[in-house]
């Protein structure tokens, strides 16, 4: 019983992160690429603020998975890099902590652009 609670605290915090987001696609004029920025800068926010560890350690991929835990890295890798090189960690540390999403990214879109034929989007 408690996996399946796990996975039900899961489950509610990563669909209120979407349902927050169709929410902002519905109901504002905000495209989808504002509203990915805006998700990475609420993560940087909590890991800036220190609130993002604790709400990771409740709902685990919950948050981790969407783009909220891509930008809380990026702030992590930055905050860590400052301690070790000062200022100028700033410019490194959040790419070298996301380095491997980053690649495996690229990765995944050059291997599906050999794969799939890209077209544009008809209006």
């Amino acid at each position: 019983m408690d996996i399946f609670l796990k996975y039900l605290i899961v489950f509610g915090v990563g669909g209120t992160v979407c349902f927050l987001a169709q929410i902002l696609i519905i109901r504002t004029r905000m495209t989808s690429a504002r509203i990915l920025v805006l998700f990475e800068l609420i993560g940087v926010f909590l890991q800036a603020i220190q609130i993002y560890e604790p709400i990771k350690n409740f709902a685990n991929a919950g948050i981790t998975v969407p783009i909220v835990g891509f930008g809380a890295s990026l702030a992590k890798g930055a905050m860590d890099s400052i301690k070790e090189f000062g200022i100028l960690g700033i410019f490194n540390g959040g790419v070298t902590a996301t380095s491997a999403g980053i690649t495996a990214a690229v990765g995944f879109a050059y291997f599906f652009a050999l794969i799939f034929k890209a077209r544009s989007k008809k209006s």
